[in-house]
């Protein structure tokens, strides 16, 4: 199945729910209504309904009959809603062609609603004849009201309907909304005969896009044409369907989206019974978003019971095998949106791909944050961790590696390195990536804690860096102008022969000087930096000219893992001083 057709799918049953709008609407946000008495005219200054407080005031959202064109720089007017500028003809800005739109919007509903018999028709024409621009500043309307989306309603029923709500309006609003439509033809996405959609509506709320929307689907050039067909075989009832449910999905805390990188990304489930598909949703939501507003214990259990070899259907008892899981990711593309990937499987499969990841990212010791998100990691990887410095299609591309169970992208592995080179901030977060990808791309049995046995070059010589940085450390204090690792970790891990005999000799110097104070200290590290020499091969070439990226990586698993035992150990060596001396 593809993307489009599972959200033609899911749209009949969102539909059933109430949770998109009919056929021929859409969601839209409304800042005012303006009531109308019996002779036209309003009836008191325009309700206020806005939510919130202060600046941060927001519409109410309502299923408003959708616009028949996506304006750019045409005039085009809505159907008994609209701006101010079209809507009463008034506007906070320059209003160079506010006439023109007032006037648009009045021929528009004039020509339409012509020998109405409904009353409420009948009142919104009177509106339109005797409303003049002018009359907002004798009313004294408040100035919030320029450039707000406006709705009407008539005095005795404000309460319970809106004009466009109104049986007349309806029928009148879909006869127009169908009214000039290409000819008939099988729908590509469900296989029915329908009438082929001339344009598809615009799809809001993709991070990057523009404001005003974008498309998945849409022709502009006759280099898209094919035998004759400028436009795809997708009916109109099908293009309004999957318009429709992306951009529920798409709306603030609708609980069906994720932001990974540059990618937009959408998931729902597909189940027999709606319980078992909120508890698919929840449960995905919790393991890519977990953040400080989730609560990350009961994550953590999850994940423990999964780890154990329980299959996910048997945490949520409400989750019967077989429940049908998808995942969308949309990335802004000029005017269009690119599919960035599609994943459709069991959830089950999706889910236990997904705890395999995060068994790879296991690392000791573990980061701070309990259970970081996919967006935590990838800052780590953006310069100055802004955002916006993540390289372009990485969250995605990572993303659909991990639910797919293919390969990492390489770029994660590149941007990882590069940072480290540049900051020298060998963290947790950055290390446990490094490790996954070691481990997934190059099949590798990374460690997650310091293993003494580990052979591999790459590692021995993070390890052996660490020894001289705690040498350092040990020498001079920490509180030193520019350790090592300031000077030379990226050389270190890049270029090692013009790095580590250097290092050396610096590195006797100050055992020499631990030798005076310590002598016992001295010789521990002395045997730490033999032990890890007597791992190396000398005629292997221990301090090679280069080390490729795969090495790079493990010598900071190394430098990271050797780093924090002896954390580890002076802690220990803390707590053993603190309970010998207390009372």
């Amino acid at each position: 199945m593809s993307a489009l057709a599972a959200l033609v799918r899911a749209y009949d049953r969102m539909a059933a729910r109430g949770e998109v709008p009919p056929f021929g609407y859409s969601r839209t946000e409304v800042g005012f209504c303006v009531v109308l008495d019996t002779d036209g005219a309003p009836a008191f200054p325009p309700i206020d309904l806005r939510e919130g407080t202060g600046k941060r005031r927001t519409g109410k959202i309502f299923n408003l009959p959708t616009p028949l064109v996506q304006r750019t720089s045409g005039i085009s007017s809505n159907f008994l809603w609209d701006k101010s500028a079209y809507s009463l003809g008034i506007t906070a800005g320059s209003g160079k062609r506010t006439a023109d739109e007032h006037e648009h919007f009045k021929s528009f509903h004039q020509r339409l609603l012509a020998g109405t018999q409904d009353p409420g028709l009948a009142t919104f024409l009177r509106f339109l004849e005797t409303w003049t621009p002018e009359r907002f500043n004798v009313l004294g309307w408040q100035e919030d009201i320029k450039d707000a989306n406006i709705v009407f309603a008539l005095k005795d029923e404000y309460h319970e309907r809106l004009l466009h709500q109104r049986e007349a309006a309806h029928s009148i609003w879909m006869d127009l909304y169908t009214r000039e439509q290409a000819s008939e033809a099988q729908c590509l996405l469900t296989g029915e005969v329908g009438r082929v959609a001339r344009s598809h509506p615009p799809i809001k709320g993709v991070w990057g896009a523009q404001s005003s929307g974008a498309f998945i689907v849409s022709f502009n050039a006759t280099a898209f044409t094919s035998y004759g067909h400028d436009t795809a075989p997708i009916s109109e009832a099908s293009a309004f369907a999957y318009t429709s449910v992306l951009n529920r999905f798409l709306d603030r805390g609708s609980g069906h989206r994720l932001q990974v990188g540059d990618a937009s990304t959408m998931f729902w489930a597909e189940a027999t019974e709606q319980a078992a598909a909120d508890a698919a949703e929840q449960i995905f939501a919790s393991l890519l978003a977990v953040n400080e507003n989730t609560e990350s214990k009961k994550v953590g259990a999850l994940l423990e019971k999964i780890a154990q070899g329980r299959p996910v259907s048997d945490l949520k008892p409400e989750l019967p095998p077989g429940v049908r899981f998808h995942v969308l990711g949309l990335a802004p593309n000029a005017a269009r949106l690119s599919v960035r990937f599609y994943i459709e499987d069991d959830f089950d499969v999706i889910a236990t791909r997904y705890l395999r990841h995060l068994q790879r990212l296991r690392i000791e010791p573990p980061p701070h944050e309990p259970s970081p998100s996919l967006w935590r990691y990838l800052i780590e990887t953006a310069v100055l961790r802004k955002s916006e410095n993540i390289a372009p299609n990485l969250g995605g591309d990572w993303l659909r590696a991990i639910l797919a169970d293919t390969p990492y992208p390489l770029t994660l592995l590149s941007s990882v390195i590069m940072r480290l080179r540049v900051d020298h901030d060998v963290n947790a977060l950055r290390v446990s990536l490094l490790k996954s990808i070691l481990i997934k791309n190059f099949a590798m049995e990374a460690p997650v804690a310091l293993d003494p046995d580990f052979t591999d070059k790459g590692y021995l010589l993070g390890r052996l860096f660490a020894v001289y940085e705690h040498i350092q450390e040990a020498a001079l204090g920490r509180n030193v102008n520019a350790t090592i690792r300031d000077k030379y970790y990226g050389a270190a891990a890049a270029q090692p022969r013009k790095v580590f005999a250097l290092l050396g000799s610096g590195a006797g110097n100050h055992l020499s000087k631990i030798g005076k104070q310590r002598p016992g200290h001295r010789v521990n590290l002395e045997k730490a930096i033999g032990a890890i020499m007597d791992m190396m091969d000398p005629g292997d070439d221990p301090f090679p000219t280069s080390l490729s990226d795969k090495s790079q990586a493990l010598f900071t698993l190394g430098y990271y893992h050797q780093r924090n035992e002896f954390f580890r150990k002076s802690d220990s060596a803390d707590a053993a001083a603190v309970s010998e001396t207390a009372p």
